[in-house]
């Protein structure tokens, strides 16, 4: 990857709705070549996917649960079954295993304490568990969904 191509990533990364004239503006390319670069970035695996971003509040889902879980069991079963049941449940838009005294953190989106009480007991029923704990986000200091690309640049870059 070379300056264009974190350009071209940064710029998507802010609005992937860009067409591709503006874009290829953007980074002082033609459309032809700005346009076999982003394939190339999607052929690489670079961009996974383009999605619309919506805003939770609007869609009435205004309260943001992090849960921390610990287990005590540890095996390719349970784990198997603990990825295949939090999977199904919609409201859980983050799951990760962690180090470290938590097992595993969930990032939970619904719209009251009520939504959350039926997500907990779907969730507790997942899989056997030995401790969870939710804390509720009291306010969004910040949000991005645009990963940093700076460590990428090439020495001398501006």
């Amino acid at each position: 990857m070379d300056k264009k191509d974190l350009q071209i990533i940064a710029l998507l990364q802010q609005d992937a709705s860009v067409s591709l004239a503006e874009l290829a503006e953007a980074v002082n390319l033609s459309p032809t070549p700005c346009w076999r670069r982003l394939q190339k970035l999607r052929e690489d695996g670079v961009i996974t996917k383009q999605v619309a971003l919506c805003d939770a509040e609007r869609l009435k889902l205004g309260v943001t649960v992090f849960v921390t879980i610990r287990t005590s069991r540890h095996s390719d079963d349970w784990t198997r079954q603990f990825i295949e049941g939090t999977r199904d449940i919609p409201e859980i838009v983050e799951i990760y295993r962690m180090t470290g005294d938590v097992d595993y953190l969930l990032k939970i989106v619904v719209p009251d304490i009520k939504g959350y009480d039926a997500v907990y007991k779907r969730l507790i029923r997942v899989a056997d568990l030995s401790d969870v704990s939710s804390g509720f986000a009291m306010e969004v200091i910040k949000h991005t969904t645009a990963l940093p690309l700076d460590h990428l640049a090439q020495p001398g870059d501006p």
